[in-house]
């Protein structure tokens, strides 16, 4: 059982490992576990809702929250913003959940600094060309943008050994339970 604060962890990791699909397998197992809404400059996804996948901003609205300092975290992914607004982390650890932020390297690295006491998860894909698989298998990037991933996911895998725990992610079933037995103990 949480006190009145709950916990804060980071799950990272190269795009396509599975941080979404690991995270949602982990709420079934723990009703406590909540995850933060980002902010993106990215057009949105088949099927991605706003206020529910991410909250999509123009440019110009991300910056402006940045400099009005409403993010705990941010960072520039490729071509787009990403960010964590400091009102959703707050309005969840204050209701006692276990709050997951599911964010990349860069943010990672920023919320350890504003955090310590967070806890950070790393996943590893199986293999850099299952990662590629993966990354191709979702039919929503061109080659070009699949090559700048996993140009990305080289350079992150790269920080893996600063991250708390490190997860591989070949079994799915195995990895959320993994994941889950370090959120929870």
């Amino acid at each position: 059982m949480l006190n009145k604060k709950g916990k804060i962890f980071v799950l990272s990791g190269p795009s396509g490992c599975g941080k979404n699909t690991v995270f949602e397998g982990i709420q079934q197992f723990n009703k406590n576990v909540a995850q933060t809404v980002s902010v993106t400059t990215r057009a949105p996804r088949t099927n991605e809702k706003n206020g529910i996948d991410y909250y999509f901003v123009e440019k110009e609205e991300f910056l402006r929250k940045i400099e009005n300092n409403e993010f705990i975290e941010y960072a520039l992914y490729g071509e787009n913003y990403y960010g964590t607004l400091k009102s959703e982390v707050d309005r969840l650890v204050d209701n006692g959940n276990i709050v997951i932020l599911v964010i990349e390297v860069q943010g990672a690295a920023n919320i350890k600094k504003v955090m310590p006491e967070s806890k950070s998860i790393f996943l590893l894909p199986p293999s850099l060309d299952e990662l590629g698989k993966r990354l191709r298998s979702r039919e929503q990037n061109t080659e070009a943008e699949i090559n700048m991933r996993m140009n990305i996911a080289l350079e992150e895998i790269k920080f893996k050994d600063s991250y708390d725990f490190c997860v591989l992610n070949d079994d799915l079933d195995k990895c959320i339970q993994d994941v889950n037995d370090i959120i929870t103990k």
